[in-house]
C-alpha cells in the first residue's frame, strides 16, 4: 500500500482531474451520435436511453484504463527524464525519484508497464484507436523532451492532453468528427495556458539550467500575457462547440463557469505576486473541467 501510493504522488494521481472530464465528454457525445443514429434509421424520434449494452460498457472500462495508463506513462517518463533537474530544484528536490522513494530504474519499468497496457486496452477497443496508440504516447511522451529545446513545450502538452476527447471518441465510433475536435482543440489551448502560469515559479531555475519555457524566455509579464490570450482562444473553442453542437442552457452554464474560472485565475496571478499560483493551477482549472464535464454531459442526456 505504501508502495502503491508512491507511485500515485509520482504521476500527481489528482491532476487526473483535468482531462478525465474531457474524456468522458468525447465518450458520452459518441454515444449520443450512436443513439440518435440507430433512432433516425428506425424512423422514431425517441429521445430515451435504453440501458447500456455489454459492449458499450466495456468500451467506456478500456477507455478509462487508457487515460489511466497513458497519463501514469506520461508523468512517470516525465519524473524519470527530468531527476537530475528536479534534484537540483528546491521546489522538485522531495519528488520521490530525487528525495530516493522510488528508483530511476523502477520508474522506468512503471513507464513501461503503463505504455504496454495502454496499447492492449486500445486493442480490446478497436482497430483505429489500437492502429493509433503508437503515435498517441509518442506525443504524450516527446513532451518530457520539449523544454530542453522549445518555449512551446506548453502547447505540446496541451496536444498531450488534447488527444483525450478525440480518442474517447473515436473508441466508440471508429471516425473523426468535428464536435470532438473542438473540445480538443480548447483543451490545447486550455492546458497550455495554465501550464504556463505554473512554469512561472522556475523562471530563474529555467533560465539557469538553459531549459525552454514561455516565462524562461519571455518574462512573467509577456508571458502571463500569452497565457491570457490562450486562454481567450480556448473559451472560443468552447463556445463554437456550444453552437455547432446546438447544445443547451445546462451547456451554456458550464460554459459561464469554466469561463469564469479561466478568469479568475489571471486575476489572482500577477508578475509581482506568484503566491497563489497553485491556487490558479489546480483548484481553478480542476473546478473548471469537473463543472464543465457534468454540465456537458448532463446537457447531452437531458436533450
Amino acid at each position: 500500500m505504501v508502495a502503491f501510493k508512491k507511485y500515485l504522488s509520482l504521476v500527481k494521481f489528482s491532476h487526473t482531474i483535468f482531462a478525465m472530464p474531457f474524456a468522458m465528454i468525447g465518450f458520452f457525445l459518441a454515444v449520443r451520435q450512436i443513439h440518435d443514429s440507430q433512432n433516425n434509421q428506425a424512423g422514431t424520434t425517441f429521445s430515451g436511453y435504453a440501458y447500456p449494452s455489454p459492449d458499450l460498457v466495456m468500451k467506456f472500462v478500456w477507455v478509462f484504463i487508457c487515460m489511466l495508463t497513458a497519463r501514469s506513462a506520461a508523468m512517470a517518463f516525465n519524473r524519470y527524464l527530468d531527476r537530475s533537474f528536479d534534484a537540483g530544484n528546491p521546489r522538485t528536490a522531495i519528488r520521490e525519484i530525487p528525495a530516493g522513494l522510488i528508483s530511476a530504474n523502477s520508474a522506468l519499468r512503471f513507464v513501461i508497464l503503463n505504455a504496454v497496457l495502454f496499447i492492449t486496452a486500445t486493442y480490446f477497443i478497436n482497430s483505429i484507436c489500437f492502429y493509433l496508440s503508437p503515435v498517441a504516447l509518442f506525443v504524450i511522451l516527446f513532451y518530457s523532451f520539449t523544454k530542453r529545446f522549445t518555449p512551446l513545450c506548453h502547447l505540446v502538452l496541451g496536444l498531450g492532453l488534447s488527444l483525450a476527447p478525440i480518442g474517447a471518441y473515436l473508441a466508440v465510433t471508429g471516425r473523426f468528427d468535428v464536435l470532438p475536435i473542438l473540445f480538443s482543440l480548447a483543451v490545447i489551448f486550455w492546458v497550455s495556458g495554465f501550464d504556463i502560469i505554473y512554469a512561472l515559479q522556475d523562471i530563474e531555475f529555467d533560465q539557469s539550467q538553459q531549459l525552454y519555457s514561455i516565462p524562461s524566455v519571455l518574462g512573467k509579464s509577456k508571458a502571463l500575457r500569452i497565457s491570457e490570450i490562450l486562454h481567450v482562444i480556448c473559451a472560443v473553442c468552447v463556445v463554437t462547440a456550444g453552437i455547432y453542437g446546438s447544445f443547451h442552457w445546462l451547456y451554456w452554464s458550464g460554459i459561464a463557469v469554466f469561463v469564469g474560472m479561466l478568469f479568475y485565475q489571471h486575476s489572482i496571478v500577477k508578475p509581482n505576486d506568484l503566491s497563489k499560483v497553485n491556487i490558479a493551477f489546480m483548484t481553478a482549472n480542476g473546478i473548471a473541467s469537473v463543472v464543465f464535464g457534468i454540465f456537458v454531459i448532463t446537457d447531452i442526456f437531458l436533450n
